[in-house]
């Protein structure tokens, strides 16, 4: 869940640019970053084509150790304005009993600046949320009918509520569901996790 100091959701209409310049964004992040970011993508509502989305760039960072990266990011991403949260968990899907900490990670967030707002998920290489989150942007970008429907559902929910923390714990049990449509569209394609960046690149 956000922090408390976050405003409330503002949903607005896809621009055409962002996934160029989120893609803009993974790159300068993984120089910054270094080494120990394996793979730096964009990620969330912003990355999915037509999607209706809060104006704040989802990046995920993965990595082979949570305790090693926070060490090693912390001062480079304060000297770009990024804050690390208290936030330490995924969401775990309903239906699955996993252990918390498979659903580990760390989240810096740069909000409110000149710059652009970004949400900076750090996860585990091979981790199920670190998986999520990409076979969620790959299923929607394979499937553009189903687009508009995610949109309308978020664009009105985030006219209901004034908390992003809500916002967010709504959405979730929605999120589990496509997640649940996509797995078997995984399996019968052969999409792997890190393919997609590359199969549905901006031109």
């Amino acid at each position: 869940m956000p922090d408390d100091t976050t405003p409330g959701p503002v949903v607005v209409e896809h621009d055409s640019a962002w996934q160029a310049q989120g893609a803009a964004l993974a790159s300068d992040m993984r120089a910054a970053l270094g080494p120990p970011a394996l793979h730096v993508e964009h990620i969330g509502s912003t990355a999915i084509p037509g999607m209706a989305a809060k104006r704040v760039f989802d990046l995920q960072v993965s990595v082979l150790d949570l305790g090693e990266a926070e060490q090693a990011f912390d001062r480079p991403l304060a000297d770009l304005g990024f804050l690390r949260s208290l936030h330490r968990h995924d969401h775990v899907p309903a239906g699955r009993d996993d252990d918390a900490e498979l659903w580990a990670k760390r989240l810096w967030s740069r909000r409110g600046g000149p710059d652009v707002d970004i949400h900076l998920h750090v996860r585990l290489l091979g981790s199920p949320n670190e998986r999520l989150a990409l076979l969620f942007r790959d299923w929607f970008r394979a499937h553009p009918e189903a687009v508009p429907a995610y949109a309308r559902f978020k664009s009105v929910l985030a006219g209901t509520v004034s908390d992003t923390g809500v916002y967010s714990d709504v959405k979730d049990p929605v999120v589990d569901l496509v997640i649940t449509i996509a797995e078997p569209w995984a399996a019968a394609t052969g999409w792997t996790p890190h393919d997609g960046a590359a199969r549905w690149a901006p031109a």
